[in-house]
């Protein structure tokens, strides 16, 4: 068994910039539908929550990074980032094939200005 984490923060600013920027095509690149929708539902603080997004996948890549999976056009949005009923973040990576993975789990947080996310997952 082996544990890995990854951990990443990102200025809100930046994604901002990015979507406004490059509006869907930046958008479909690196999030679902799901974390598209949801996102935008999220009123005035939205560009938080896609940054806090942003950042789980990247603390996600940096944990899962040593499993040589093959970085391809479509890899981020293979890691898709939703919440439990409760609240809790969580990632499925069912679409990244990887059948090794015990447990695994996903901390979010945002403020105004920042977004940060540590993953930890543990594989057999």
């Amino acid at each position: 068994m082996k544990i890995q984490t990854g951990i990443d923060m990102i200025e809100v600013d930046r994604i901002q910039e990015a979507i406004e920027r490059q509006g869907k095509r930046f958008l479909k690149k690196v999030y679902t539908d799901y974390e598209i929708a949801y996102c935008n539902n999220t009123g005035k603080m939205k560009y938080q929550h896609f940054a806090a997004r942003f950042a789980a996948k990247e603390a996600v890549f940096k944990a899962i990074s040593t499993e040589n999976l093959p970085v391809k056009e479509d890899f981020w949005t293979k890691i898709e980032i939703y919440n439990r009923p409760d609240g809790k973040p969580m990632v499925n990576l069912e679409q990244l094939g990887l059948k090794n993975i015990m447990d695994m789990d996903l901390s979010i947080s945002h403020l105004k200005d920042y977004a940060i996310a540590s993953f930890t997952v543990l594989f057999n």
